[in-house]
């Protein structure tokens, strides 16, 4: 039996079916119901697991929250734990638009991947309590399993990869061994009943469990023979592949010799390979350490990589890496920086334009896309030529310039002739699809408007693109076109019961922070919401929001009356804490300003980064009636070295990444202090509720339980619910948990912004 959901406020237990009445939103006779509670588990998500080469077929996966409940977050951290998440399974032909089930009912699937000839499919299916791998005829949806060799597992985190003629399929195994040794070990850590931890060891304990899923065997399987070949023994290997001809077996065999705090789960690899047949392995690289941009051409014979700007070709088959494009070699200047403002400028301009970064490798090898500065080039592999086809600018000062497009490279032709990209505007929702033909050297515009094109996928035969395509407030959905985005057609129709849902609309807002930058902001607007009438608003909080995407607990907030602002912040380097209270509160002044939001029934909330947002904000501000801290640190100082099953991740956010502090706690303690919301608790004077899990490994809820015991000490207003089995953010282990999180929110909403009596609920 799981543990209780205990909420500790005053040592009273509430019991969730208290909160029930909360969840039923009453409509008019004859009116559209709203979303509702049972609505948050049904909303389905579809991506596409793979495409055939002649584009005539895809693979299909549409799962929901309700599929992925039941996590055991104790076993966060075991290598060999798989979490729960089933899914429909569905053939479609992209021509006729006839959907067939693969299965009879969903299935926990992994690394699909077509026959090259499109006769067949693989994937690997959960069976029991382990993977087995499946085969699939296209024709008939006859599925065939197989059993990993005696002594084996089939490793999900491998994929699959058939080679040219379709014979043969590029399996990852694990040996049973190996499973023993991985469990034990993650018991030890977690059990004892002794565990010692010495600075002598090579690596943190719980990097040391991580990395024990690096330990596999490359091994082909002939389909036809129904015969496993294991082409290596068992060892650390980052990753591994076969040229599409099947004659070499590349791998990146794993050498970190030690914890590295420079980058989070940071590893050393050597790029070797050996004939499929048999025969000696080869070093093609020592060493990938200082390297970036690793780009393989897609017969996986050919790579390129950047060193400080230059960036490096190589085939599997040369000696050593040869020099394409970017400075003359690679160093980093020791000279003094000019004096004059003018000239570092200028020195910084020079710079920018000799670097290059490697974008997409073409199929063949024989030219890649790489940008510098200046824009995005072709260059020939061989010659070194380059062609600069998209004068992209970048930089400090072309991303201040809202009024320059973001742009992104979504695919490229197998005979490298054809590039399509994508353009999106930073001011509106505006984006477009482009086509750029390399012969002709002209670019064409194929689409354009608010939609959002994701997963965008072209057939190895070039004659059919796959994508998903994302209405404002609505979930994705997958399309299909021929190659210049014509006939473009839906595949899927993932929820047809939200159409008869009440739901709101979804606006772009711009507003200006105090420092006077643009900020852009999402609002969600409540069902059947009339212009000039305020309503109660919620503020979710993380960094930038600039997409409508589909939220199913924001549409729960709008169905209750509740508009709910994302709205973006402009986080800087050892301040992150005042960019909130710069953006937020400017928000909520366009929002006042509009007649949407009421300066007396503002609330606010996030979760993780989000959570230590809230909280932040609130010891800054009293213009929130109501905060909700989900999953979000408070101390940044005891925080600092916690999380230990992430390893480094919680020294190297503050120092190097996400919390943008930029410094050792000893190199910065004051700013370390100034964003810890538990040093400044006595300023608070919002009623806080703070949500955790007890199983949270990411940001673990004793950080959290500081800012209860504060809040209590001094005397505020402040309820902390913690969910025994629950992880990081939304609980998931049974449904009543979901359940409970929902109305929590609710009925504090309800409370301090509405002052409904049936929040009192809360109060058991």
């Amino acid at each position: 039996m799981p543990a209780p959901i205990v909420a500790r406020l005053r040592g009273t237990i509430r019991c969730a079916s208290a909160f029930l009445p909360l969840l039923l939103v009453v409509s008019p006779a004859g009116a559209q119901p709203s979303f509702a509670m049972d609505d948050v588990f049904a909303l389905a998500n579809v991506s596409v697991a793979d495409v055939s080469a002649d584009g005539r077929h895809v693979l299909v996966t549409s799962a929901a929250l309700r599929d992925r409940i039941g996590s055991d977050n104790y076993r966060f951290g075991d290598p060999t734990y798989i979490g729960p998440g089933v899914s429909d399974v569905v053939l479609v032909d992209t021509r006729t638009g006839a959907r067939r089930p693969v299965f009879p009912m969903k299935r926990q699937v992994r690394s699909a991947s077509f026959s090259p000839d499109g006769s067949r499919l693989a994937l690997l299916v959960m069976e029991g309590d382990a993977f087995r791998l499946g085969l699939v005829d296209v024709a008939s949806a006859r599925v065939r399993l197989v059993q990993p060799p005696r002594g084996r597992l089939f490793d999900e985190q491998s994929g699959l990869q058939w080679t040219a003629d379709g014979s043969r399929l590029l399996v990852g195994l694990r040996s049973t061994e190996w499973h023993t040794e991985a469990r034990q070990r993650f018991v030890d850590e977690v059990e004892g009943p002794i565990v010692v931890r010495s600075s002598e060891d090579p690596f943190l304990s719980w990097e040391a469990i991580r990395r024990l899923s690096l330990r596999r065997i490359p091994a082909l399987f002939d389909v036809a023979a129904s015969r496993f070949s294991e082409l290596a023994g068992e060892s650390m290997l980052g990753g591994f592949a076969i040229t599409d001809d099947g004659r070499l077996l590349r791998t990146e065999l794993d050498i970190t010799k030690k914890t590295d705090y420079d980058e989070i789960f940071g590893r050393e690899s050597a790029l070797t390979v050996r004939p499929t047949d048999g025969g000696d392995e080869r070093t093609v690289l020592e060493t990938t350490k200082g390297l970036s941009g690793f780009r393989w051409s897609g017969d996986g014979k050919s790579f390129a990589y950047a060193k400080e700007g230059v960036v490096f070709f190589a085939t599997l088959d040369a000696e050593e890496p040869r020099r394409i494009a970017g400075p003359a070699e690679a160093r980093r200047d020791t000279a003094a920086a000019p004096a004059d403002s003018a000239a570092r400028a200028a020195e910084r301009e020079r710079r920018r334009k000799e670097r290059f970064t490697p974008m997409r490798l073409s199929h063949d090898g024989q030219t890649l896309v790489a940008s510098n500065g200046e824009g995005w080039w072709f260059i020939d592999t061989t010659s070194g030529e380059r062609e600069m086809f998209l004068e992209v600018p970048s930089g400090e000062e072309a991303e201040q310039d809202e009024t320059r497009p973001r742009w992104s490279l979504l695919g490229w032709s197998r005979d490298a002739r054809t590039l399509y990209l994508g353009e999106e505007s930073r001011t509106e929702w505006s984006r477009a699809i482009h086509r750029y033909d390399r012969v002709a050297r002209q670019r064409t515009e194929l689409m354009r408007g608010d939609a959002q094109i994701g997963g965008f996928t072209v057939s190895a035969d070039g004659s059919t693109v796959v994508y998903t395509r994302t209405e404002t407030n609505r979930p994705s959905e997958v399309w299909v076109a021929d190659a210049n985005l014509g006939n473009a057609r839906q595949l899927t129709d993932s929820n047809p019961w939200l159409r008869d849902r009440q739901l709101g609309a979804a606006r772009l807002i711009d507003y200006l922070d105090v420092d006077g930058k643009k900020l852009h902001g999402v609002l969600y607007l409540p069902p059947g919401y009339r212009e000039g009438t305020r309503v109660p608003t919620v503020f979710l909080v993380y960094e930038e929001f600039f997409d409508p995407r589909f939220n199913a607990t924001v549409a729960f907030l709008n169905a209750h009356g509740y508009a709910v602002i994302q709205p973006s912040v402009r986080l800087e380097r050892g301040y992150p804490g005042e960019a909130w209270l710069k953006g937020v509160t400017a928000a909520a002044n366009k929002l006042i300003e509009m007649g949407i939001a009421d300066a007396e029934k503002l609330g606010v909330h996030g979760t993780s980064y989000g959570g230590y947002a809230t909280n932040l904000l609130v010891t800054q501000t009293q213009r929130f009636k109501a905060a909700i801290n989900i999953s979000g640190k408070v101390d940044m100082i005891s925080f600092y070295t916690d999380s230990p099953r992430l390893g480094t991740r919680n020294t190297h956010a503050p120092e190097k990444s996400q919390d943008r502090i930029g410094g050792t706690l000893w190199e910065e303690p004051q700013k370390y202090i100034a964003h810890s919301a538990i040093m400044f608790a006595d300023r608070i004077t919002t009623p806080l509720l703070l949500l955790t899990g007890q199983q949270d490994h990411n940001v673990p809820e004793r950080t959290t339980s500081e800012m209860f015991y504060a809040l209590r000490r001094l005397g505020k207003r402040v309820e902390w619910v913690s969910y025994i089995d629950g992880g990081h953010g939304m609980p998931t282990t049974t449904e009543a948990e979901v359940v409970d999180y929902h109305q929590r929110i609710l009925g504090w909403y309800d409370r301090y912004l509405k002052g409904s009596a049936s929040a009192e609920s809360t109060e058991g």
